[in-house]
């Protein structure tokens, strides 16, 4: 059978069904444990766990494979989201999602952007773990209670009452986005030109007056250790850090973001959240072990 690395580096198969089914399901599952866990290194992780036990598997007793391998998946993030849920307890300054460079194709689906916005998935964050995992499998890939119930190991009448307090506590705290992709883009365009030229006007007229900004530096690289909050103190900071830099437009998680560039190398991603056609919100990400992502397009799937 092809080795991890055989699959991951240049998709090559030896025809061996349970690696083809694999391969194929790829995609799906990478964008599972994503989606749980906001890492893409985690979630490369959780996929190289999800191989090695898919090998040892009976596939001759495997009806669904693209069942069964997300139920691995689900289980092996679940087990990963705990103990990094500990390590954030601890982690310097805000903690924010590691970015993805996506394929336009992920901003076609409306929700799977959705889903994997920075917002959002900061939102996701606040959930305990099995509420994650049921949250996402249902709203997200539309798994049936049953199939969820196999893969977090609860009954399907304990994931139904689950995916009922996952969904109020989401709807409670997930930020509105009633905006056009064309006003996105124009909000996002708006804020790049304003602040690659210092025009501190320009920046008043696109931020939202309670915009948030968060830094993340992991405590590697300078960022600030509390959020920046109000149009005013936003707007002033960012007039004057960003103009000696350069800002490309990128879509970042399925939605149109920026990626800060330092004398030819990547220094930042800046998530951006419009609302009623203005920012509301700023998700700068420094930390250099998070910025792998940004280098090449993810393919997400649903």
């Amino acid at each position: 059978m092809s080795s991890w690395g055989t699959i991951m580096n240049d998709g090559t198969t030896t025809g061996n069904a349970a690696t083809e089914a694999f391969v194929a399901h790829r995609n799906l599952l990478f964008t599972v444990a994503y989606e749980m866990l906001g890492s893409a290194a985690d979630a490369e992780d959780v996929l190289q766990e999800t191989w090695l036990r898919w090998t040892g598997v009976d596939h001759d007793e495997v009806r669904e494979p693209r069942a069964y391998l997300v139920r691995i998946t689900t289980r092996q993030a679940l087990s990963r989201l705990r103990t990094v849920g500990r390590r954030r307890e601890s982690y310097v300054g805000p903690w924010l999602p590691e970015p993805l460079l996506t394929t336009p194709d992920v901003a076609d689906d409306v929700e799977l952007a959705d889903s994997v916005s920075m917002a959002m998935l900061l939102v996701l964050e606040t959930l305990a773990p099995t509420e994650r995992a049921v949250f996402v499998l249902r709203e997200v890939f539309d798994l049936g209670y049953d199939e969820i119930a196999e893969a977090v190991g609860k009954a399907p009448a304990n994931v139904r009452q689950i995916a009922h307090r996952a969904r109020a506590h989401v709807a409670a705290r997930r930020p509105r986005a009633e905006v056009s992709a064309d006003q996105r883009r124009d909000a996002v365009e708006a804020f790049r030109q304003a602040t690659t030229t210092g025009d501190l006007q320009g920046l008043l007229d696109v931020l939202a007056p309670d915009v948030v900004m968060l830094t993340d530096g992991g405590g590697i690289v300078h960022a600030a250790l509390e959020p920046f909050v109000g149009i005013d103190t936003v707007a002033g900071l960012l007039s004057r850090l960003l103009m000696p830099f350069e800002l490309e437009s990128a879509e970042v998680n399925g939605h149109p973001a920026l990626v800060l560039y330092r004398e030819g190398e990547v220094d930042a991603v800046i998530g951006v959240h419009v609302q009623d056609g203005l920012i509301k919100g700023l998700y700068v990400v420094r930390n250099p072990e998070k910025l792998s992502g940004i280098r090449h397009e993810t393919t997400l799937s649903r």
